[in-house]
């Protein structure tokens, strides 16, 4: 199975959901703290981190942040007790994958950690070095790399999927389902207005290339499009 780096304060909720875990076949890494987890993951090789936001030393937000800043694709999916709106579209502009409230059930994290391992798996199996190009965009599917205008973008990997979607069919409208479809797999269990954010995202970072960045466009009603 995967080599899951799982990340919490409370001792208790640990060790169930590293039992939990394991019994489904996973190897588990475990860190109590924010400086710990940054440790274990520069050292280790997790597949996917599992992550509480309110931690001690660095918080889930401050180490999302920072690992999406030095390049860390790895899947990330954090856990809160504070069941917010603001949190979760935070954690997920930061560049997180999935976020879940707590009290969660073990079977629903189970299937959520399943499904970011199968995407993970799936792109893993996408045709080895396969480029794409479309005018200033240049997207390395095996490196997982975008460049805008030959500068490297920091992405997240649904960020990556968002742009691939929609550079590989200019001028074409895509509902937020097909989209999310394309960025998230068939397992999606969340909803499809999570897109907004990635495209909020994606926006702000390709503006900071382009100040009159205009090539995603909003289609009221619709989707999203890429501006041929």
């Amino acid at each position: 199975m995967a080599r899951i780096l799982l990340v919490d304060d409370d001792r208790e909720l640990l060790d169930v959901l590293a039992m939990a875990l394991s019994d489904a076949g996973h190897a588990i890494d475990t860190a109590r703290d924010g400086r710990e987890a940054d440790r274990r993951l520069a050292e280790g090789n997790a597949e996917l981190v599992v992550c509480d936001v309110n931690l001690p030393g660095i918080d889930g937000f401050t180490l999302v942040k920072r690992w999406r800043d030095r390049g860390v694709t790895t899947p990330i999916l954090l856990l809160t007790s504070r069941d917010s709106e603001i949190d979760e579209a935070l954690g997920l502009e930061l560049g997180a994958d999935d976020y879940m409230t707590k009290p969660m059930r073990v079977r629903v994290l189970l299937a959520r950690i399943a499904a970011l391992l199968r995407r993970e798996q799936r792109r893993a199996e996408s045709e080895p070095g396969a480029v794409l190009v479309a005018g200033h965009v240049s997207l390395d599917r095996e490196r997982l790399e975008l460049r805008y205008r030959g500068t490297l973008v920091t992405t997240t990997l649904s960020e990556l999927r968002l742009i691939e979607a929609m550079v590989e069919r200019p001028g074409i409208v895509l509902s937020r389902a097909r989209l999310l479809e394309h960025v998230r797999g068939d397992d999606s269990v969340v909803d499809d207005r999570l897109i907004d954010t990635y495209v909020r995202r994606m926006r702000r970072k390709l503006e900071a290339i382009e100040p009159a960045f205009d090539r995603i466009e909003t289609v009221t009603g619709a989707g999203y499009r890429w501006r041929a």
